[in-house]
């Protein structure tokens, strides 16, 4: 029987190089993907069925040259995981227009950007997943967050659409929410983050909820998601009113 085979972007560090590893020891085959080559050499160097594919996801062609490579290595790819993404809370508490289109170019464009290049090959194929990582600062709107909590609405309603479109298919989408993850991105964060995970344990929760189960949404800790997909229902008013609370946002009069 042939292993079975995922592609993850953002794989050199965090929680796609924690899920590289937990495919790997599910004896997976598994491809590897991120800017940094050196990061990515040296963890498929540790792993015998881990292989490295450098990729900037905001070069379009790159994306489908990449996965063209993958696809003549290991034929047949059963899940796309793609987790790109850049986060500066510094440039984020005011409108640095710069700054939000760098990180709508990376999470946003970056991952289209990849579905994209594997769109042909999953809608021949009938089948397979394509997953997509998203956070809970898209849930609803948040202080400090003018481009990263947009870009990751965004993902949310582009994750939506496609459930649809690639449904037609039986290609499966599935939306990744994860909350606090202790990675490079969230060591960033000057605010204490309630509930806050290791890569090890997100790692688990997407494993079991990519292989195991046939949900469209996989989001953890469900003791902080659970309470946000409430607040996500609150009217406007009640929501800003908690958040500030809770943020110790102050309204000036």
């Amino acid at each position: 029987m042939n292993k079975k085979t995922i592609w993850i972007t953002g794989g050199s560090t965090g929680i796609g190089k924690a899920l590289a590893t937990k495919f790997a020891n599910e004896g997976w085959n598994v491809a590897i993907s991120a800017r940094r080559e050196s990061l990515l050499k040296e963890i498929s160097n540790n792993h015998q069925n881990i292989s490295s594919f450098p990729l900037d996801v905001t070069d379009k062609s790159k994306c489908h040259e990449v996965f063209e490579n993958i696809v003549n290595k290991y034929e047949n790819i059963d899940i796309c995981f793609f987790s790109t993404g850049t986060w500066d809370p510094k440039k984020e508490k005011d409108i640095d227009l710069d700054q939000i289109e760098k990180v709508f170019k990376v999470n946003f464009f970056g991952t289209l950007n990849c579905i994209k290049g594997v769109e042909k090959y999953f809608k021949n194929k009938q089948k397979g997943t394509i997953s997509i990582v998203s956070s809970i600062a898209g849930y609803r709107g948040l202080p400090n967050s003018t481009g990263y909590g947009p870009s990751k609405s965004a993902l949310n309603n582009l994750a939506e659409s496609l459930y649809f479109d690639f449904g037609k298919s039986n290609v499966r989408i599935c939306l990744v929410s994860p909350g606090f993850i202790k990675t490079p991105m969230t060591d960033k964060n000057d605010f204490k983050m309630p509930f806050l995970k290791t890569t090890e344990y997100a790692a688990e929760k997407i494993y079991d909820g990519l292989v195991n189960k046939n949900v469209f949404e996989i989001h953890f800790p469900k003791s902080l998601t659970v309470l946000l997909k409430i607040f996500s229902f609150l009217p406007s008013k009640i929501y800003f009113n908690l958040v500030g609370k809770m943020t110790k946002y102050q309204k000036k009069n």
